[in-house]
């Protein structure tokens, strides 16, 4: 039980319906749309529509998803891969014929078809009870009429003025008089309501087909993309086999490559050899083994992770338990690695990105785990006007180099930050789970987890804890680590900072089958909640 005298609050707690994202307007959407009939997938792609346009920054109908879906009674987790490919015309000649060496993440170049649409329209058509023509029309209703601009986005949109300020349609969409809206400002999308219109009237062809693909091929081919309408008509989500490990008395789901899901399924399995620290969970003896458990794992994955349809990914080695008690065997209890053994072509990748994850139980036991991503905050900056549509940037996460897994293809996919998670027990699911922040993703996932299982936090409290992330040679930590904890990291070898952007945000809700009751929490990292009935 949490301490009352300290700031905080405590789960949300329901037994017909939870949902917890990350704005509260998209929260009771959620709820809406399961009391008028809706389930647990419904209710996630509706309030998904809604963060696309209160929460512009991080998510949109530009972006990609993932999901994982469990429905009650089947024992079974439903993945989709709703990532884009890159256009036909992305072959590595031409970029060296153009004397193109690296990606910019502001440029045509790294805007692969958007995938959220087409992945939208085909779960709701394959487990959902609604459509889409019902589904998108809150969202439609908060372009239109506009939403008060709440005070996290605020503040990642003032760091994003100078993005938007290089594209002239961006500037005059999201900027008054060159600065970000304040916090309460009501902020209005005519242009993506009527593109949102056009979907739930014509289904996912009303973005992929006519005027609105149009507009995004204009724009993008206007600043040199490769793009073409063809490009953006043949585009396609695709369900896909989960992977999944054991791990203590559980399995964890999640979507396989090109996500970065497979990168927990390690961190877990490397981390359950060892017993909870004695010192408590803001110790530094549990943070350097999680740290340097990262270490390991996030060099394997820019060695080997990529689009499995065009690259072998070797997830049964990379999860295997004796892989995974070798790396294990690696760590040094008092010391920091000074340098990593090799894992091939490890480098470095772009730096932490903006994401929206949701996830929502219904009364049936349905379970729903959502994300939905621009990838960087605003993605590209890029605005096609005519239809409002805030480009992504998740072809950053490509190569322009002969060889490399993420060499840059036509109709590839790219390596992918954000991931659902699904933890089942006895072939039901007990909680879905997630947590934002980019490459911080399966650190922060496993961190949670370690949280709930190991220090026996509550979802809540476990989402509120304190974090800290490896990242370019450094251990990035929030205010929230003690500074005896850091202290003690210094002198085992680490390099901690301290960051002005918490790592993140989260949301989880946990299923209590025993007592036929739900419990939902919402980082407070971001402006949601967690809400049940």
């Amino acid at each position: 039980m949490r301490d009352f005298h300290s700031p905080g609050r405590s789960p949300a707690r329901g037994t017909r319906g939870m949902a917890a994202t990350s704005m509260p307007v998209a929260t009771l959407t959620a709820l809406d749309v399961l009391r008028s009939g809706g389930n647990a997938l419904d209710a996630a792609v509706a309030a998904c529509a809604v963060l696309g346009v209160v929460e512009p920054h991080s998510t949109g109908i530009g972006g990609d998803c993932f999901c994982l879906y469990a429905p009650a009674g089947t024992g079974r987790v439903i993945a989709m891969n709703g990532s884009g490919k890159a256009p036909g015309g992305a072959t590595i000649d031409w970029f060296e014929g153009q004397g193109i060496a690296a990606l910019d993440a502001l440029s045509a170049h790294v805007v692969t078809v958007p995938g959220a649409v087409r992945a939208w329209e085909a779960l709701v058509a394959a487990h959902g009870r609604k459509g889409l023509d019902e589904l998108l029309q809150p969202a439609i209703r908060l372009a239109e009429d506009g939403h008060p601009v709440h005070d996290r986005v605020a503040a990642d949109w003032a760091q994003s003025v100078e993005k938007l300020a290089a594209d002239p349609d961006s500037r005059t969409r999201f900027l008054r008089d060159g600065a970000a809206p304040r916090a309460g400002h009501v902020f209005r999308q005519p242009e993506l309501a009527e593109t949102l219109r056009r979907i739930a009237r014509e289904g996912a062809k009303g973005f992929y087909e006519g005027p609105v693909a149009a507009d995004i091929v204009a724009k993008l081919r206007s600043i040199g993309g490769l793009h073409t309408e063809e490009d953006f008509a043949n585009a396609t989500a695709e369900f896909v086999t989960p992977i999944k490990a054991a791990w203590k008395g559980h399995e964890i789901y999640q979507c396989p490559p090109n996500g970065s899901g497979l990168l927990v399924l390690m961190l877990a399995g490397m981390l359950e050899g060892y017993a909870p620290a004695e010192a408590g969970a803001m110790s530094a003896e549990r943070w350097h083994r999680h740290i340097e458990a990262a270490r390991l794992v996030y060099r394997d994955r820019d060695a080997f992770l990529a689009d499995p349809a065009q690259v072998d990914v070797p997830v049964a080695k990379l999860t295997s338990p004796e892989y995974l008690a070798a790396l294990r065997k690696l760590i040094d209890p008092k010391a920091a690695m000074r340098e990593l053994p090799p894992a091939g072509l490890a480098e470095v990748l772009p730096a932490h990105a903006d994401t929206v994850y949701l996830c929502v139980v219904d009364g049936e036991g349905n379970a729903c785990s959502f994300i939905n991503s621009l990838f960087q905050s605003f993605g590209s900056g890029i605005l096609a006007p005519g239809s409002g549509v805030m480009l992504h940037n998740r072809g950053f996460g490509f190569r322009l180099e002969r060889g490399h897994p993420n060499c840059i293809a036509p109709g590839k996919r790219p390596m992918h930050t954000i991931i659902p998670g699904m933890l089942m027990k006895d072939g039901r699911a007990v909680m879905p789970f997630g947590v934002m922040g980019g490459h911080y993703q399966p650190m922060g996932q496993t961190s949670f987890l370690s949280n709930v299982f190991d220090y026996g936090m509550d979802i809540q409290e476990a989402l509120d804890a304190p974090r800290l992330f490896p990242w370019a040679g450094k251990v990035q930590a929030e205010t929230g680590i003690p500074a005896a904890t850091l202290d003690v990291l210094a002198r085992m070898g680490h390099t901690p900072e301290l960051i002005d952007k918490p790592h993140g945000g989260g949301q989880a809700i946990w299923i209590d089958h025993e007592a036929g009751a739900l419990a939902g929490g919402s980082d407070p990292r971001k402006d949601g909640c967690a809400m049940g009935y």
